[in-house]
């Protein structure tokens, strides 16, 4: 095999000659020679005002508004010039006329022309250039800088405010760019380190938008924190808005309930209604304690206004105006059966959330908004004062330059031809695609060649991305075969063979066609392409997400790349953000679409009544779930009524993924019916239907911004219920900033248990993902940015705990390499790591990740021991750290460096909410989904059990798994009068369990509390992906109700019982229930497809829940599928008691010391 060799090559590679007269638009011969002959830098101050003085007199004649400026309008600026002296007297200043539509660098360049000509500090101006200076004005008392250089002037948010001020003249100040202080270095070294990437490393970009997008964020982040109420924030009470279900107010006494209030060493029990906010609470224990103060020890010049009520041993507060009834942890309680305990304790410090000032200025409101297509377009207009072009102006087709690629490791098969597939995708529509010719794979491949696509500029919209594979082939291929038609769906990109040639893709890179500033792209690329990974390799299940990202590989060495030339113009190219309304001009398919009334009924021939024949035909595509594919004739028909489906927000994904986003006219179309509709924000709150228009089908921003839109009326509770699916759709977002982003940076600073979880899932994604790191890396940043000094400390000290056991755990395994077996020695080495850990200075308290109401203390090194499963988990156990807690155990942490927890979070996340479903309908299934959560690559941290033990702890004391009666003697001696809790947990779970497909079930992995409550642990097989043996599935029966389950319920064999049958109405009623959130269901596991999970990479994975939920069958029907599966385990029941002997037999033979969770 021939050595790797460097990319020394690659300027032979960009050395091609380019053809010169490549990039043109297609105007007459006179408006070419006009642009050519046009140099911007070269327009002299003198012109200037001669041409400012003669429109001056016709502006202000006109009284134009800002919706109606025209590019040759003037808008008088007066500069205030970086070199006036600093006392403020005096100061140099140059007033200037603008033109609407120059950029905001053509500005800068007049400005310091007119400073040179001054003659005002000519040694500053000469010295420097214009880019050495930030343009800077006063919104409100608001510093805000014109960020971007790109940006036509008529477009800037000032010149807006301006003139709703009325202002006849603008003020802008020239201030030397500032350098980064000392300071904000090492604050910005410390935030890279709790992001685990530097987010200043610009040395993987083809573009700014990295350091764009930290920019912009800091408005919304700014707007967030000055309407924080910092009381609030440092407290953070935990609150729901949904109504108190039946089952829930059933363990209400007349409305009221039993509060066991703690005071110091002391504590008082009182009566409070359900009803009651915390401050009543508190006021009612300040007035039965009036005469016991002395005795309690609360002071005389204190009243209830001074203390919060807090959670006993948890960081949770009850504060605010809602009433009891509606906080978590009193409904946790109650559900439980538990006694609630509050400790009256000082508010915590709200300085400690203060936020570390930042030296940048606030990025202008409007930056990187393009303007609009009568603002940019060259039509009747002076073509010497043309400085940008609109998108729409250009009827060529697109075409690439292919020059060729670079490779780096020689391929080993000498025959092997190669070529390049080019496509454009709008999400995961096909809008055109080409290739190369095949060549001979040999150290350098150089095409030169132009690839033409089906499909003109004007009509590439925003989020268009090119798409480049390089695939390798024994026998070449037809040559420059086209891709069909220009309007089509593809499932990713992936190049299909033709006749009987067998063709394997190699490597794949993505260029945005349209940058973050809504700028054409130009001129050559090199982009470092991203490798197929083996399917063998952990990145192969991730590759479906990874083949979206627009990232290039930051591995430059080793990574081949590939050298592709756009067509270069004389200006910037701009695709406009919209028409101007009635600006008609290129529109020829608005008339079709109704523009003028949106979605509205009226006489266009699209918005007649649907004919009835037609309307069972839409009735039945709309009832079908998000899995089913739309045919062709399906789209056609939804386009065409398209205003009926306006009607019905339930329609809208169907709708819109049935729009060719390859058409300019049909993309202003659907605007306009989403802009002019109503029924979208008037409709109720369908989560569901929300998520479905973020997933990575919608690339367009307005679609992406209407779904978050709706979102953003979820409470807190639900945004984290749903937080592990909204943080992978952010990459479906094309550009880094997006309304998602901004939604999760908003809510994240609103509420610190949201900022937790999305820390620790950014953090995870970051280093597992290099595709997406950027991205992430721009948000978290953002996010830690506005969070607060105590959060930061706090995430500073989960960091430091989690890599410092991660160092460990990777030392034991080491140490275990070819062992079984845990030996007494190994445990021992453990226990003094950790104690050398401990006393080197590993923090003394720290929030812990999957929970972040508690904080551990120190390790209890005593208790800590090495788990005997495969991937050698830490069994760890920590003091709590709150002293008014009421609790015995420490707090127990399995920590797992080797297996990927985020299916673990997916299903317990999912487990979650279908006991929030299952609750609408009052149904109590005592489900126990446990903490879990991933903090890096295959790194993670679960609870591990309390008060639970799993059901081979109880075979094995009481000699056996084939003894029905033994699961029951244990809970008659631990819970005599739990049947009801033992009865419906295994009936949520059951049901559970078989409509997400979980296998691997067996006694070790099943466990009961002391309560007689039943759960799961340990998800790694779902949907009906199951360990097989030679080929056979181990899996019997559909779900676990073994014999032993059912001597509990009073029956065994054929026989019934009362308890049997409720236990069989209570699984009818959950799984029903289920069935009518099918479409949810779908959508939440259709979002997960693409992080990565080894059984959960494609739609047919999926396919299972439909099958386990019977999607298109009668309620009837779905009914008697059930029972008959609660008749399949009663007589197959024994099979599973034969596998969990063997499990049971083989854990005492090998000497596993077996801990769960």
């Amino acid at each position: 095999m021939p050595p790797p060799r460097t990319h020394t090559h690659k300027k032979v590679v960009l050395s091609v000659n380019l053809d010169s007269k490549a990039g043109q638009l297609d105007m007459t011969r006179a408006r070419v020679a006009s642009l050519k002959a046009m140099d911007q830098h070269e327009i002299c101050a003198a012109s200037e005002e001669d041409s400012v003085a003669a429109n001056r007199t016709r502006r202000r004649r006109k009284g134009v508004t800002y919706a109606s400026l025209s590019a040759m309008d003037q808008i008088t600026i007066e500069f205030i010039l970086p070199t006036s002296p600093k006392n403020g007297l005096s100061a140099h200043t140059i007033l200037l006329e603008v033109a609407g539509n120059w950029t905001v660098e053509q500005v800068k360049a007049q400005v310091w022309l007119r400073a040179v000509a001054s003659n005002l500090s000519p040694e500053f101006y000469h010295k420097f250039s214009p880019d050495h200076c930030i343009l800077l004005y006063q919104k409100k008392g608001t510093l805000c800088e014109i960020y971007d250089k790109h940006q036509v002037f008529q477009t800037l948010d000032c010149i807006r405010y301006w003139r709703a001020l009325k202002k006849d003249v603008g003020r802008i100040s020239l201030v030397s760019r500032p350098q980064p202080q000392d300071e904000a270095l090492r604050y910005q070294r410390f935030l890279n380190l709790l992001i685990g990437y530097d987010v200043t490393d610009v040395s993987n970009v083809h573009d700014d938008e990295l350091e764009f997008t930290r920019r912009k964020l800091l408005t919304p982040r700014r707007l967030e924190l000055s309407e924080r109420d910092p009381r609030l924030y440092a407290v953070d009470p935990w609150v729901t808005d949904k109504p108190l279900r039946d089952h829930l107010l059933s363990k209400v006494m007349n409305g009221h309930i039993l509060v066991v209030i703690h005071i110091f060493t002391a504590s008082q029990t009182i009566k409070v209604s359900i009803d009651s906010t915390p401050e009543q609470v508190l006021a009612s224990v300040f007035a039965k304690t009036a005469n016991k103060r002395a005795l309690l020890g609360i002071p005389d010049d204190v009243c209830e206004s001074d203390f919060v009520l807090r959670v006993c041993g948890r960081e949770e507060y009850l504060y605010g105006d809602q009433p009891l009834q509606n906080f978590s942890w009193i409904r946790r309680c109650l559900k439980n059966g538990e006694e609630i305990h509050l400790v009256l304790d000082k508010p915590p410090d709200a300085e400690l959330d203060q936020v570390q000032k930042e030296d940048w200025a606030q990025v202008d409101d409007c930056t990187g908004v393009a303007g609009t297509h009568e603002q940019l377009t060259i039509d009747e207009k002076d073509h010497e004062r043309v400085f940008t072009i609109s998108m729409w102006d250009c009827n060529r087709k697109f075409r690439v330059k292919v020059l060729g690629i670079d490779i780096p490791l020689l391929p080993r098969n000498p025959d092997l031809t190669v070529y390049i597939e080019a496509s454009i995708f709008h999400g995961q529509q096909l809008l055109a695609q080409e290739r190369t010719t095949s060549k001979p794979f040999t150290e350098e491949v150089l095409w030169n060649t132009w690839l033409e696509f089906d499909i003109k500029i004007r009509d590439l919209p925003k989020g268009a991305r090119l798409n480049l594979q390089v695939s390798c082939a024994k026998t070449p291929p037809p040559p420059n075969s086209k891709g069909g038609s220009s309007y089509q769906d593809s499932p990713g990109g992936g190049s299909a063979a033709e006749g009987k040639v067998k063709t394997r893709l190699q490597y794949y890179v993505n260029l945005l066609l349209v940058d973050h500033r809504s700028l054409l792209r130009q001129g050559e690329f090199v982009l470092h392409m991203w490798k197929i990974p083996e399917k063998s390799e952990e990145s192969s299940s991730s590759v479906n997400a990874d083949k979206l990202t627009s990232a290039t590989n930051p591995d430059k060495a080793s990574s081949m790349a590939v050298a592709v030339s756009l067509d270069k113009y004389c200006y910037p190219v701009v695709l406009p953000k919209s028409r101007d309304s009635g600006g008609g001009g290129g529109g020829a398919g608005l008339g079709d679409s109704g523009g003028e009334d949106g979605g509205e009924p009226g006489g266009d021939r699209c918005q007649r009544e649907m004919p009835n024949h037609l309307r069972k035909q839409f009735e039945a595509i709309l009832a079908k779930d998000p899995l089913h594919p739309l045919s062709p004739e399906d789209k056609e028909l939804l386009w065409h009524f398209r205003h009926e489906c306006m009607r019905h927000p339930r329609a809208y994904p169907k709708l819109l993924a049935s729009v060719r986003w390859g058409r300019q006219e049909d993309v202003q179309a659907a605007h306009a019916m989403l802009e002019s509709s109503s029924a979208w924000d008037s409709s109720g709150l369908d989560v569901g239907l929300a998520l479905q228009m973020l997933d990575c089908n919608y690339s367009d921003a307005q679609v992406r911004s209407m779904a978050v839109r709706k979102l953003e009326t979820l409470g807190d509770d639900d945004v984290l219920r749903y937080l592990l699916q909204l943080v992978q759709a952010v990459k479906f977002e094309p550009y880094h900033d997006s309304a998602l982003v901004r939604f999760l940076l908003k809510r994240a600073l609103r509420s610190k248990r949201i900022g937790h979880f999305l820390f620790w899932f950014l953090r995870s994604e970051i280093v597992q993902s290099m595709h997406y790191q950027q991205r992430y890396a721009v948000l978290l940043e953002a996010y830690l940015r506005g969070c607060g000094d105590a959060m930061l400390h706090d995430f500073h000290k989960q960091v430091e705990v989690t890599e410092a056991l991660q160092k460990v755990t990777r030392e034991i395994k080491a140490m275990l390499a070819d062992k079984y077996d845990v030996s007494s020695q190994v445990v021992f080495q453990l226990r003094q790591m950790l104690e050398n850990l401990q006393s080197s200075g590993l923090p003394q308290t720290f929030r812990v990740p999957y929970d972040p109401g508690l904080r551990a203390g120190t390790l209890m090194i005593e208790q800590c021991k090495v788990m005997a499963s495969k991937k050698r988990p830490l069994w760890l156990q920590f003091k709590r750290a709150d002293p008014s807690s009421l609790s015995p155990d420490p707090i127990g942490i399995i920590f797992k460096d080797g297996d990927d927890l985020r299916q673990d979070m997916l299903i317990l996340q999912i487990l979650l909410i279908m006991e929030s479903i299952w609750e609408t309908e009052s149904l109590d299934l005592s489900l126990l989904p446990y903490g879990c959560i991933s903090t890096g690559n295959r790194i993670g941290q679960l609870v591990s059990g309390g008060n639970s033990s799993s059901l081979e702890t109880g075979d094995e004391e009481q000699g056996g798994a084939f003894k029905d009666e033994i699961l029951n003697q244990w809970l008659r001696d631990k819970c005599a009068s739990e049947d009801r809790r033992f009865l419906f947990s295994c009936g949520g779970y059951c049901v559970a369990t078989y409509v997400l497909g979980i296998g691997d079930r067996h006694n070790d992995n099943i466990m009961i509390t002391e309560s007689g409550n039943l759960f799961h642990i340990d998800f790694g097989h779902i949907l009906g992906n199951y360990k097989s043996f030679m080929g056979i599935s181990k899996e019997w029966v559909p779900f676990v109700l073994t014999p032993d389950f059912l001597y509990v319920m009073g029956t065994s064999g054929k026989k019934s019982s009362p308890h049997f049958q409720k236990f069989q109405d209570v699984c009818v009623k959950a799984y029903l229930a289920l069935r009518h959130h099918t479409n949810l269901l779908i959508i939440l596991f259709s979002m997960m497809l693409m992080t990565g999970m080894p059984q959960l990479t494609s739609k047919e994975d999926i396919d299972y829940i439909r099958e386990a939920l019977t999607v298109g069958r009668s309620e009837e029907e779905a009914q008697r599928h059930l029972l008959d599966q609660i008749e399949i385990c009663r007589e197959k029941g024994w099979m599973v008691q034969i596998n969990w002997f063997v499990h049971l037999v083989l854990g005492i033979k090998q000497g596993v010391e077996k801990r769960s969770t």
